[in-house]
């Protein structure tokens, strides 16, 4: 029998799967992670052997087209609800068995992600630290003497430890990218309304979302596409479409706070972090636009010292009238907070916030998206211990304006600090596109040179990531006649190949439009002088790759092209004696675009 993979990430699970790996082995391998890990702050309840046994067996055959997550083991944070698993949001007192499950697991489920358990947290998801819990916390897995994160501590911290392939947080003021950032993982906070929070213990029920959090930023995107979906039982769902990772424009402007509003509380290592993180941005092509971020940082207060916190106080006022010693100290005196404040505050805050948003607005109007350092500095548990209130604040620096301007974010590795602790940056954009976000996202990550969470496992290359990919096949990338709905693409389907994704090569080409046809064809050619050309990615059978060489006219054939993350994949190229007679067509970006300028069939 196969045995489970090393990692879990998506990836490497379905190729173990392709290869005749049982899903009961792998969830079988998780929960022996889950004690060899030895730490009992991460679950709070475990699902019994027996139940994933029969979940396995439920599966069916190995469809990863039709069941994207295929046999992944997912955690989830324990204020969100499962069928027939305790949901305690940290409070034993709030206790109660889920008779269904939330509207985004059953989602899961039915993509073929199979839940091992409940995962611990900040109580009712008040906090970024992960220590407001009456259980043990979870033990940062990048270094035992940090703060793991929160609110969403033990999610993060059963992906970094290789325990399960993806888990579900919430993100109301960062809880999905604070502890990603402490444990060396992805955290995806997608759009507002764009994944149900039906079946969800409400924090600001405004601005909750559902969060991810992965070992790579395509499973990430791929666990979140099969979440998403509107839910006309959710008040605050929106008809958010959840695509496939968009290509990077040809000219990107990422938004970065300036050198005079950066604040890194003294921590000159994690400076010089951000400060590599964004020399690599620039590697990959985007242009930083330096702004005054003083307008964020006033939002990012008004969270938690403006009326918003009423809304916490709303979720859980019978339980605090009725048992205020049920809730954790800090937790209790951050909601209490509420006590003092008026809906005549709230209507001020809502004034104020609005005409924030709009000095936001004007200050990225022009910008494809924003890169900002996911936490300012870390903090070590004694530290927090010692001042709970204000280190957990600090933390919020670069988080607690995101749900309030109605922003996307993913949250992902960076090159370590000097110190070896964990480095990461946040990518932000405009509600809507998620899909934006991965693609360069992917790109920095790769070049992070870190492993995945707290595993010694590297971070796989887009070939290896390509969802339902599987051992026997090798990922081609064509440029011209060979794509979805050309001419030519029969002959990729007739040898067994099928779509994966649309890309774009390395800014390192020229493309041109070879003379003769029908059918018509272009040629891939590398160049010093060159430009990023859209493609796409197929899956070929290895076998049937000689096959379609031989098929491939000169000056065409097969060889390394470079991918837009660094990355190298086999693909389409033209010898430069076969240009005689060719048309440069560079500019347009990619053949799709020069045959809709040109009119050419």
């Amino acid at each position: 029998m196969t045995p489970a993979p090393d990692s879990f990430d998506i990836a490497s699970l379905h190729r173990a799967y392709a290869a005749g790996a049982d899903p009961a082995t792998v969830l079988q391998e998780s929960l022996r992670r889950i004690d060899a890990t030895n730490d009992p702050g991460i679950f709070l309840h475990i699902a019994e052997p027996e139940l994933l046994s029969a979940a396995a067996r439920a599966l069916g055959p190995f469809d990863p087209q039709r069941y994207p997550l295929w046999g992944v083991p997912f955690a989830v944070k324990d204020n969100i609800d499962v069928a027939g698993m305790p949901t305690t949001a940290a409070c034993p007192a709030f206790a109660y068995e889920a008779d269904g499950d939330a509207f985004c697991v059953a989602r899961l489920r039915a993509a073929g992600a199979i839940p091992v358990g409940k995962t611990n947290l900040d109580q009712f998801a008040t906090g970024l630290v992960g220590l407001r819990t009456p259980y043990p916390a979870p033990r940062n897995a990048a270094d035992a003497s940090l703060v793991p994160g929160g609110s969403s501590s033990g999610s993060a911290v059963a992906v970094a430890r290789g325990i399960v392939g993806f888990a579900l947080g919430t993100d109301t003021a960062g809880s999905g990218r604070v502890p990603a950032a402490l444990n060396n993982i992805v955290g995806l906070k997608p759009t507002l309304g764009a994944v149900s929070t039906s079946g969800v213990v409400p924090a600001c029920r405004t601005l909750d979302t559902v969060s991810l959090f992965a070992l790579t930023v395509d499973d990430a995107h791929t666990a979140f596409r099969a979440a998403a979906g509107f839910d006309p039982a959710d008040a605050y769902a929106r008809r958010v479409a959840a695509p496939a990772p968009a290509a990077l424009p040809p000219v990107l402007r990422v938004g970065v706070p300036s050198a005079a509003t950066r604040e890194f509380f003294g921590d000159a290592q994690q400076a010089d972090a951000f400060e590599a993180a964004l020399g690599t941005l620039e590697a990959l092509g985007g242009e930083i636009v330096e702004l005054d971020f003083t307008t964020f940082y006033e939002i990012a207060r008004m969270l938690y010292d403006g009326a918003w916190v009423a809304e916490r106080y709303a979720a859980v006022e019978p339980l605090l009238r009725a048992q205020p010693d049920a809730l954790h100290p800090v937790t209790r005196e951050i909601i209490a907070r509420a006590e003092r404040f008026s809906a005549a505050d709230a209507f001020r805050g809502f004034y104020r916030l609005q005409a924030l948003r709009r000095q936001a607005e004007e200050l990225i109007d022009g910008i494809d998206m924003l890169c900002v350092p996911t936490v300012p500095t870390l903090y070590r548990v004694d530290e927090v211990l010692a001042s709970p209130v204000e280190l957990n604040s600090r933390l919020g620096t670069y988080t607690n304006f995101v749900n309030l301007l109605d922003l996307c974010g993913i949250a992902l590795p960076t090159t370590p600090r000097a110190d070896g602790w964990p480095g990461s940056a946040t990518l932000l954009a405009r509600a809507g596109q998620d899909d934006r976000l991965v693609a360069l996202a992917a790109a920095l990550h790769r070049r992070s040179g870190v492993g995945l969470g707290a595993t010694a496992q590297p971070v796989p290359s887009p070939s290896e990531q390509a969802p339902g990919l599987c051992s026997h096949e090798v990922a081609l990338a064509v440029v011209g006649a060979h794509m979805s709905g050309l001419p030519l693409n029969g002959e990729l389907t007739r040898h067994g190949g099928r779509f994966l994704r649309a890309g774009r090569t390395a800014p390192c080409y020229r493309l041109y439009a070879l003379a003769g046809g029908p059918p018509y064809r272009p040629g891939l050619v590398r160049s010093s002088s060159g430009a990023a050309i859209a493609l796409e990615l197929w899956a070929l059978p290895r076998e049937s790759l000689g096959a379609l060489l031989q098929g491939i006219p000169a000056p065409l054939g097969l060889g390394s092209v470079r991918l837009e993350d660094d990355s190298e994949v086999t693909g389409f190229l033209c010898e430069t004696a076969g240009l005689d007679g060719a048309e440069d067509i560079t500019g347009h970006g990619g053949w799709r675009r020069y045959l809709a300028a040109s009119g050419t069939g």
